[in-house]
């Protein structure tokens, strides 16, 4: 395989290509809408990773945020989204691996992605985000508080490992059982706010 074939890549354009994106719940999280409803600052730089269909970039524009970033390793998702927001300057749209984006931010968005990594990158993935944030920069969002019982993605995970996980790069202010979960995934999220240590 030529080198410069990301199997990821691959993967995850194939899975589009085929409709297989039974991540997709069709609408902006709950959990994140309501997070960000009471967010201050509309000129935050924010970043969602893995975005997919990007509904909660759409909601964000729609509530008046100025500089929001997509990122999706799949082309076919990339054309998607660049045709879907073309006429809404507030969100760029990049086909890029997360693991070699260089920015800066103010609030990283976890929707889907996190569960999507090989556990065995989650703590590059903490790394990751850590350089990516300003000071005092955020990662808040949603993940999975269970174990699957097939070979991922998704990977699944508990707890009291993502608190040993983040530990060192971020305080955790919230860590808990995400109360307004879609109800397929009801008693099985996490909501996640979590701070760049200084």
């Amino acid at each position: 395989m030529p080198s410069e074939i990301n199997p990821d890549q691959t993967y995850w354009n194939t899975r589009w290509e085929k409709g297989e994106t039974g991540w997709d719940i069709g609408y902006a999280a709950p959990a994140i809408t309501a997070y960000m409803s009471a967010y201050p600052d509309k000129n935050a730089a924010i970043l969602i990773p893995g975005c997919g269909n990007a509904y909660e970039a759409e909601w964000l524009a729609q509530q008046g945020f100025a500089d929001i970033t997509l990122i999706d390793i799949a082309p076919k998702a990339a054309e998607h989204l660049n045709e879907k927001f073309q006429d809404i300057p507030a969100i760029k749209v990049l086909c890029e691996d997360f693991f070699l984006h260089e920015g800066k931010y103010d609030v990283i968005i976890e929707q889907t992605f996190f569960c999507a990594i090989p556990p065995g990158r989650r703590k590059e993935y903490v790394q990751k985000t850590a350089s990516l944030l300003n000071s005092n920069g955020k990662i808040i969002g949603l993940m999975f508080d269970k174990n699957f019982d097939h070979a991922g993605p998704p990977f699944g995970g508990s707890k009291h490992e993502y608190k040993a996980l983040f530990g060192e790069f971020f305080t955790i202010h919230k860590m808990e059982a995400c109360y307004n979960s879609i109800s397929p995934r009801a008693g099985t999220e996490i909501f996640i706010d979590l701070q760049k240590k200084q």
